[in-house]
Order: C-alpha cells, then structure tokens, then sequence
C-alpha cells in the first residue's frame, strides 16, 4: 500500500478523534492548577508568587515530558507513552489530593505536568504523520485538545470544588486518567510505515534546502520564538482567575472567563490550521503572535465585569493558533522520522515560557501591587517573538516551505 493510501484516510479521521478525546481528559492538570491557585494561596497563607509554585513545576514537568517521551513516541509508539501517562497523573493527582504542604503539592504537580505532556507534543507529532494535505487542520485540531480541556473541564470541577473543595476534585481527575485514557490509548497501537517515513523524509530534506537553515539552526530560532511568545500568553491564561478575584468579581467569574478564552483558542486553533494549509506555519505564527499582542494591550484599558468577558474572548480567538504553528513549522522543515524529538524540544520551550511567565507576573504583581506592569511585561516579550518570527520570515523571502498536495 503506499503512502497515499495511509495518509489523509478514513483511518487517519479516526486517529485524530481519539487523540482529541485522549487529549481532552490527558490536558486536564494544565487547567485544574490555573483553577484552584486562589484556594491554594488561601489554604497555605502565601502569595500570589509562591501560589503559582505548583503552576510552575506542572509546565517544568510538561516542558520535559514532551522532550522526552516525544523521543519514547519515536521509538516504542504513542500508546505505550499514554497509558503510562495516564497511570502517572493518576497517581500525582491521587496523592496531590492528600498533600500536607505547598511544597509537596508542587513536586508532585511536577508529575502530573510530565504525564500530561504525553497528551500535546507527542500526540500532535504522531497525528502529522497520518496527514499530508490536511496536516495543518491536523495539526490544529489535536492541538485543540489542549483548550478544549480547559474549556469543558471547570464546568465539572467547580461543582465539585464547591462541595468537596480543590482536593475532591483532584481525585476526580485521577479516576478519569485511568477509566478513560488507558482504553483509548489502546486505539493507537498502529504505527507509521517505513515507507511513509521515508516519503515524508523526502519532501522534509526538500525543504529544509529551501529554508536557509540546518535543522538545528532553525529548531534554536523557534524555540527562542516560543519562550518569548509564551511568556506573553502566560499573563492572562495564568492569572485571569486571580484577577477577577481582586476586582471582586469572584472565582466563579474568571473560572468562565478562562473557559471562553479557551474556547476562543479552540476556533483560533481551527482557523490557523486551515491558514498553514494555505500560508505555511510561519506566516500563521506571524499573525497569530501580532493578534496576540494586540489582545494584551486591550488588557489594559478594560477592568469591568463585562468588558473583562469580551476581552478575554477576544484574546482567545487572537493566540490560539500560534503553538500548533511550532509543531506545523517543525513538520515543514525537519526530518519526519526526528519528529517527536524535535516537535518535543519547541514545544518544551514554550511551556518553559508559560512557566516563566506563569511566576513572573506573579512576582511583578507582588512588587507592583497590581497587573498592570505584568501585562506590560508580557507586551515586551511578545515583540520580542515577533521580531523573531518577522526575521524568519524575511530570511525566507516568501519561500516558506509547505507539504505539496
């Protein structure tokens, strides 16, 4: 059978669905941290710094999850590395719920961030081999999985968080990993052919000639690029809770505002997907990291209930697209059979950013006394990216290198 008959089939369709829904349940602990940081803070009596502790270590370990198990994917197959996941968070969560100190707490966040990271890079990376002509919507759609997550899941844990408190809802989410993701991990046990790998080499070495850049070169540029992005995106999707807990609009308020700026990021995903079909992946990052900008700066002037819901929608819809883009521009340009690995380090590097970002608005918040310099903060680091991606771009002179259909 050759390569065309594997890829963009009915069997590939039916990859992406179960990795979106593996990616749902798997991107949970991103989330539910962001969720109870204002309980967090309450319980152990720290700031709003050390609150993000546990937020902190979550991306370190998500950081190095996709690193290295994009490298397990490459070689054992992307079901071993989910169902270990799977089994992995389960057991941070069970024991995050019975934690005595915010120490603890954060060293085993630093667990459930590594389990979860098998549910982004190494699942987006494994699906764009099932795509050629499709990869970018592909690509955007497991990626989606990531926000969707964010979306659906405080609807089901505020509740639970109401009655049970944050602990209760950490044992929800352990029971989850496992009755969930392991049987759906099992979905996912073909792999690859050799003869798709080598065609898709092919069309790879193509287009890194065409680039101007070694493989290396370019992977250095882009994870750079996803750090300084990163830290821009962390302002809001970090503290939008926090902060409609000191404008007294409550926890509830920026619980919703962090699910509408997610699904906001879910139809960005969509819609930049589509765009790096047609434009490449770095012109869809460029305009997604300059839509992301523009959504910080609109931070700024707004601070009432309303306003506050739009905003948040609008930034959504302006930066979801721009980590799929990395994995897209990485597929586009760098051997297929070093995917995982190379997909894992760029994406480990924009959640080292969210880390970075995550705890450096806090701290200036601590020393500000409000978020106005950390939004400012965030701007500064975003033209920074842009510089970047604009550099990119130019070096390619319009040739940005895209999978032929």
């Amino acid at each position: 059978m050759g390569t065309t008959d594997l890829t963009d089939s009915k069997y590939s369709w039916q990859r992406l669905a179960v990795s979106l829904i593996i990616a749902v349940v798997g991107n949970a602990g991103m989330w539910a941290v962001i969720l109870v940081l204002p309980a967090i803070q309450k319980e152990f009596g720290v700031g709003r710094a050390d609150a993000t502790l546990p937020y902190i270590l979550t991306m370190i370990g998500f950081a190095l999850g996709n690193l290295m198990i994009g490298r397990a994917v490459d070689r054992y197959g992307v079901h071993i590395a989910i169902s270990a996941a799977a089994i992995g968070s389960a057991i941070g969560y069970g024991l995050s719920a019975i934690s005595p100190t915010i120490f603890i707490l954060s060293l085993l966040h630093f667990i459930i961030g590594f389990g979860t990271a098998a549910c982004f890079g190494p699942l987006i990376a494994d699906i764009s081999h099932w795509f050629m002509k499709r990869r970018g919507l592909a690509v955007a759609i497991a990626a989606s999985g990531n926000y969707l997550s964010g979306v659906i899941w405080p609807f089901f844990l505020t509740p639970v968080m109401a009655v049970y408190g944050w602990r209760g809802a950490y044992l929800v989410l352990a029971v989850s990993s496992i009755v969930i993701m392991v049987p759906m991990a099992l979905l996912l046990r073909k792999r690859i052919s050799r003869a798709m790998a080598d065609s898709a080499d092919a069309i790879s070495r193509q287009a890194v000639r065409s680039t101007g850049f070694s493989p290396n070169t370019m992977q250095i540029l882009l994870a750079v690029a996803g750090i300084a992005c990163c830290v821009a995106m962390a302002m809001p999707q970090v503290h939008i809770v926090a902060l409609c807990m000191d404008l007294g609009f409550g926890a509830v308020a920026g619980s919703q505002m962090l699910s509408l700026m997610l699904f906001g990021g879910v139809v960005s995903r969509l819609i930049s997907g589509v765009l790096a079909d047609k434009l490449g992946g770095v012109m869809t990052l460029l305009i997604g990291s300059t839509a992301q900008c523009i959504g910080l700066f609109l931070y700024l002037p707004f601070d009432g209930l309303v306003s506050l819901y739009i905003v948040s929608l609008v930034f959504g819809l302006s930066q979801g697209g721009i980590v799929p883009s990395y994995a897209i521009i990485v597929r586009e340009t760098m051997p297929a059979r070093e995917a995982g690995a190379r997909v894992g380090f760029v994406i480990m590097a924009t959640i080292l950013g969210m880390a970075l970002g995550g705890w450096m608005s806090g701290w200036v918040y601590d020393v500000a006394g409000s978020y106005d310099m950390a939004f400012y903060n965030g701007i500064a680091w975003n033209f920074l990216n842009m510089a970047i991606v604009a550099f990119l771009l130019m070096r390619l002179r319009g040739n940005t290198a895209k999978i032929p259909a």
